[in-house]
């Protein structure tokens, strides 16, 4: 699974028929998950049953779009941006070739402001994530949950144990095509461009996904949104996506990292653990700081991101950024290589995402990759 983190708080393509039994195959699903949990700990069987009642209910919420907006009594705002979601839908598989199939064709209430809570943890001393692993996605740098509480749960327990932890909203989710993923009423507060971003985006796990790789597959993503909604408002004659604040995004994440170097700097000295508390605690003021000194500067008083220092920031509230775009680069100039073709493109990103670790590492820092069929992925027909 594929989730994407709300954007103030900061993750086959066949979809299942919408009349198929889908709790039958949530149960064999279930079923198998737990046979992984008998025999190799991963996890617990109490917790993919979590799981799979968690997704059943968000399945049986789901109503067609076209169902809504024909309805006459539905709010006319939410019909209108439906009829915008089938439009971007359509777009995304027309235009920019990603998966046709039932996903993001139905939309969700589901009455609470997130439809997960990703539970991040790190040791006090480290920036090494606490994995958690499923069969289904491979090892992720969090463990999610459908009810707050139970993330709450968890999250004392491993503060108890001495943990940095941090929980995190999820808006919205992709189960990479194992199912008919909806738009979810989590989405209904965003702008036009976040919700068309997001459908972009998770169809874009769909088209590919390499298991055990974050990295990889959000910057992959990413870019698939941020080229989506380039070519989407040159299509409809919009003005260009917003670009200061896309600006303003790659500051804070740059601080974020800028921040997080120090601290790996600092862990991996050998100063005794009592100064290096005591010194992270003055790093997380100074990039308190030196935010408030880009804030009141550069960006004018914006104050997007002062909500993300509502709780104060540790090891594990760092570790999401860095995930989604670090690569970007590196598959924008994959996408020129292949003339903006994206049937060629999502050849080469096939090419290699199927490499080795080391060769996919590589790629994203920008380092030329060959691999015996990139040539071939990257000609024209």
């Amino acid at each position: 699974m594929a989730v994407r983190l709300d954007p103030a708080s900061r993750e086959r393509s066949a979809s299942v028929n919408a009349r198929r039994p889908r709790h039958k195959t949530i149960l064999r699903s279930l079923a198998t998950a737990g046979v992984c949990a008998a025999l190799t700990g991963c996890s617990t069987v109490g917790y993919y049953a979590h799981l799979a009642a968690g997704e059943m209910a968000v399945l049986r919420a789901r109503v067609p779009i076209k169902q809504v907006i024909a309805n006459p009594d539905a709010d006319p705002a939410l019909r209108a941006r439906l009829e915008l979601a089938l439009r971007a839908r359509a777009f995304a598989s027309d235009t920019l070739r990603l998966p046709r199939n039932k996903s993001y064709t139905t939309y969700a209430d589901i009455h609470r402001p997130f439809v997960m809570w990703n539970v991040f943890a790190t040791p006090a001393l480290s920036l090494q994530p606490v994995e958690h692993c499923s069969l289904f996605a491979g090892c992720v740098a969090y463990q999610g949950f459908y009810h707050h509480d139970r993330a709450e749960a968890l999250a004392a327990k491993l503060k108890q144990q001495g943990d940095d932890v941090w929980i995190g909203g999820v808006p919205a989710y992709s189960t990479l095509g194992h199912f008919a993923d909806p738009l979810l009423s989590t989405m209904n507060r965003w702008s036009d461009d976040e919700m068309i971003g997001t459908i972009f985006h998770e169809l874009a796990h769909q088209q590919f996904y390499v298991k055990n790789d974050t990295a990889f597959n959000e910057s992959f993503a990413t870019f698939v949104q941020r080229e989506g909604l380039r070519e989407w408002h040159k299509d409809n004659h919009l003005p260009p996506p917003d670009a200061a604040g896309l600006q303003r995004q790659k500051q804070f994440t740059q601080l974020v990292l800028a921040t997080r170097d120090k601290l790996k700097a600092l862990y991996a000295s050998n100063l005794p653990d009592a100064v290096k508390r005591e010194r992270k605690a003055q790093t997380f003021v100074e990039m308190r700081r030196d935010y408030e000194h880009l804030r009141d500067t550069e960006w004018h008083g914006n104050t997007e991101y002062d909500r993300w220092f509502d709780t104060p920031p540790n090891n594990a509230k760092l570790l999401p950024f860095g995930l989604y775009d670090r690569g970007v680069p590196a598959f924008a100039a994959l996408f020129k290589q292949c003339d903006g073709d994206w049937t060629r493109f999502y050849a080469a990103v096939r090419r290699i995402g199927n490499e080795p670790a080391k060769q996919r590492d590589a790629f994203l820092a920008g380092m030329s990759v060959k691999t015996s069929n990139m040539a071939d992925a990257v000609k024209a027909p």
